[in-house]
């Protein structure tokens, strides 16, 4: 495959994802409870104290994490893919002490050492190569700085995949990084003393369809090897049979996400 070629199917994966999101931004919140319990846990790894602080929420979204932020005393960077998200996010914050900025993670405009802390809440899931964005993360925090991050890792979401692998060959769930692929891209960004955990997180939902409007509702849409045809009812009706093979003893039906929650001192 040629370099050009490279170059241009990973800037379509980054408007496909930057779109996705950006469609999802008006009615997010209503299906991110999810998201803010991982938000929460990440917020538990930093100071209660943030003032005189700078922070960058990178992947701000709607700006959950910010607004914390910015209550805990911290000037706020909201950096984001998907400029509808960083308008939910200034509804949410307003102008004093944040700013909002269009970013790529795997490219930062921003100068070396400029962050106390940076933030990055189920976002980097959605980078080909973690070690990417880490690096630069780690390039823009000061040397006297942590950083913090949440991302999913193997087995999110396998009684959907599970589910799915039923009704047809094509991929209806993204796959995910192993935490020693974690490992391996910390080392690779010359991040060596953090702290992970990898707590599981489950959500219950009444139907099949229930959970992929959360996912939709989320713009986690984006998946690569999927079918570009139409989902009829028949094969949602499958994927409902196939799913409640899961369903615990009241009938609801569980979606499991593996999370890693990480903290690097630098």
């Amino acid at each position: 495959m040629s370099e050009a070629l490279v170059i241009q199917e990973e800037t379509n994966d980054k408007l496909a994802i930057s779109t996705a999101f950006s469609r999802a931004a008006a009615r997010y919140d209503e299906h991110a409870k999810f998201q803010r319990q991982v938000a929460d846990k990440l917020l538990a790894l930093l100071p209660d104290d943030l003032s005189g602080t700078t922070v960058l929420d990178l992947g701000c979204g709607t700006g959950y994490c910010a607004k914390a932020l910015l209550q805990r005393g911290a000037s706020v960077v909201c950096a984001d893919l998907s400029r509808e998200m960083l308008h939910k996010a200034r509804q949410r914050c307003g102008n004093e002490n944040v700013t909002y900025h269009i970013e790529d993670a795997e490219a930062l405009s921003f100068s070396s050492s400029s962050f106390d802390y940076v933030v990055s809440s189920l976002a980097l899931q959605w980078c080909d190569d973690l070690a990417l964005p880490l690096a630069e993360i780690k390039r823009v925090t000061k040397p006297s700085g942590q950083y913090a991050f949440s991302t999913l890792v193997t087995g999110s979401l396998k009684e959907l995949s599970a589910a799915w692998s039923k009704v047809d060959e094509y991929q209806h769930v993204n796959r995910f990084i192993s935490t020693n692929q974690i490992k391996i891209a910390l080392a690779q960004s010359g991040s060596v003393k953090y702290q992970l955990d990898c707590p599981e997180i489950v959500m219950w939902y009444q139907t099949a369809l229930d959970l992929m409007k959360d996912l939709k509702g989320i713009g986690a849409t984006h998946v690569k090897g999927r079918s570009r045809s139409f989902t009829g009812k028949k094969t949602l009706q499958k994927l409902e049979m196939e799913y409640n093979k899961f369903s615990n003893p009241v009938g609801l039906l569980p979606a499991s996400y593996q999370v890693c929650l990480g903290l690097v001192t630098l």
